[in-house]
């Protein structure tokens, strides 16, 4: 095997793999986030011999007598400048992506301790950030530059926590230098690799699970299905309507439902293992859009459901139907919105083991910690559960449902052992659920002076697979569907570019258009 640098240390790893692995998961270096494995966020952002690399990308056997450098083999005085710079420019939000920012900085620096704006956004268009928008991060770099050229660590003194004080974020120092700890950045001793064989398809009856063969594989130490839940199977934040395994004569809902768990002593034998693993299908029909649920011979999603509307939502103030009829100009529009890929940095982890009092710990990365204790003790049957929420690299609403959480504590139940579960990119953007698309036909009334007088909205949600927090999202959507007009008397006409009174008819739909881009900024 290729011996190599790493932070000043000759390396041999014990076999080929890619730089990244061999970073976290033999030398535990956790500066070096694992955000893709497929070379395109640059969160695993190393040195190596001056420039800069995506870990996740070459081999460590074509690593023979190179010098590799993490964050962690910054010297003291780099360490420091970065903190400081990353800190006072606000530029640290979730943290995932900043020691590979740093490392992009550093290597830019070295050549060039002079940048330009252009210079700067070049040198950084390989590092993705999904919290800060790239400007506090530009800023970052220009102060780390002028630091570095003039040699001297701005004294700021102690920070002021008083009101309207600006100060940087306290985790600034462990998120710049990779000390703080994500779920993937824990190893505990004895620990297993966990991961789940999902659905072939979307809608489906499950006949039958064969895992014999899985089971006789080296290195796995469980298989899990169904039948292995010791408590309740479904889970859910206001409803529990998804499975955390589908049992035998189950239904599953998308490509996203889990099947069966493998735990096994490293990943490639899980992925093995999930291929051997058989499962018998009865494949249904599909329900893929709104229209198709709303149609009157549509496939009931659930079984046990009578209809597929999962809420309704019905909101009012005052009679907007016998204002918009006497108002003196009427505009109509259909307007739509799609899922959205919330598109955190951090796939989705957990790492549970049992702790000194023999409860199942689990390490989450999520945006509930209470809703997941609440869940797993539901699961597994019992309260010797504790949940702790380690740092979270992203979520906008992506991490409010349950993916790994449960599954790893479930595993570590049958196992007794440590267990690290965590999604590969393509199975996160698979597994979680995206923000909802809307449907939204909105009417508006105003009079000849251009004062609006009533807005009706009827608006259509699709919560997808599972009720999940549909119900609050479509309730929210009702109460805020007109903006703050419905709660002020506003004369647009004297906020907006346009005069309703002197648009002729044809400029009706141009109207609404500019109602709804204006409310922004009401």
């Amino acid at each position: 095997m290729a011996s190599f640098i790493v932070n000043g240390q000759e390396v041999s790893p014990s076999k080929n793999q890619k730089l990244l692995r061999f970073l976290r998961d033999e030398l535990h270096i956790t500066s070096a986030k694992d955000g893709c494995s497929e070379g395109a966020c640059g969160a695993c952002t190393v040195i190596i011999d001056g420039q800069t690399c995506k870990s996740c990308v070459p081999d460590t056997d074509s690593l023979a007598g190179k010098n590799v450098i993490t964050v962690e083999g910054l010297s003291d005085w780099e360490q420091k400048v970065y903190t400081y710079a990353y800190g006072k420019a606000g530029a640290v939000q979730c943290g995932f992506c900043i020691p590979g920012m740093v490392m992009c900085t550093k290597a830019f620096l070295d050549v060039n301790p002079e940048p330009t704006d252009d210079e700067i956004r070049y040198a950084l268009r390989n590092n993705y950030c999904r919290c800060t928008g790239y400007v506090k991060i530009m800023d970052a770099v220009r102060l780390a530059a002028k630091i570095l050229k003039e040699g001297v660590l701005p004294d700021d003194g102690d920070p002021s926590w008083t009101l309207g004080s600006r100060v940087s974020r306290i985790d600034v120092e462990e998120k710049v230098l990779g000390t703080g700890k994500y779920p993937d950045d824990y190893y505990p001793e004895g620990m297993l690799y966990g991961a789940a064989l999902r659905s072939k398809y979307p809608r489906a009856r499950v006949l039958s699970i064969d895992t014999s063969a899985a089971e006789a594989l080296p290195g796995v130490e469980a298989v899990v299905t169904a039948d292995d839940i010791p408590g309740e199977n479904k889970i859910g934040h206001l409803k529990h309507d998804q499975y955390s395994l589908i049992p035998v004569g189950g239904l599953t809902h998308y490509l996203g439902d889990a099947i069966a768990l493998v735990a096994a002593t490293d990943m490639a034998t899980v992925e093995k293992a999930k291929k051997l693993i058989k499962v018998e299908y009865e494949v249904l029909p599909h329900v893929h859009t709104v229209e198709e649920a709303a149609a009157p011979d549509a496939p009931l999603v659930y079984d046990e459901e009578e209809t597929n509307v999962c809420a309704y939502k019905h909101i009012s103030r005052g009679n907007a139907e016998e204002a918009i009829k006497n108002s003196k100009y009427v505009i109509s529009h259909h307007f739509e919105t799609p899922w959205t890929e919330h598109a955190f940095l951090e796939p989705e982890c957990a790492v549970s083991f049992y702790d000194e009092d023999g409860d199942i710990f689990v390490y989450s990365t999520d945006q509930s910690a209470h809703q997941t204790l609440h869940e797993v003790t539901l699961m597994l049957g019992t309260d010797k559960v504790k949940v702790q929420n380690a740092l979270v690299g992203g979520g906008f609403g992506g991490k409010e449902d349950m993916t790994v959480q449960h599954l790893s504590a479930l595993l570590t139940y049958v196992t007794k052992k440590p267990i690290k579960m965590k999604l590969s990119r393509a199975e996160s953007l698979l597994v979680h659920p995206k923000r909802h698309p809307f449907y939204m036909d909105m009417t508006m009334g105003c009079d000849e002076n251009g004062v609006i007088q009533g807005v009706k909205a009827i608006v259509k949600s699709d919560t997808g697979a599972f009720a999940s927090l549909g119900g609050p999202v479509l309730e929210r959507a009702c109460t805020h569907a007109a903006g703050l007009i419905i709660m002020k008397t506003l004369k647009l006409k004297e906020l907006l570019t346009i005069q309703i009174t002197h648009l002729p008819e044809h400029s009706a739909d141009l109207v609404l258009h500019r109602l709804v881009s204006q409310q922004r900024h009401f």
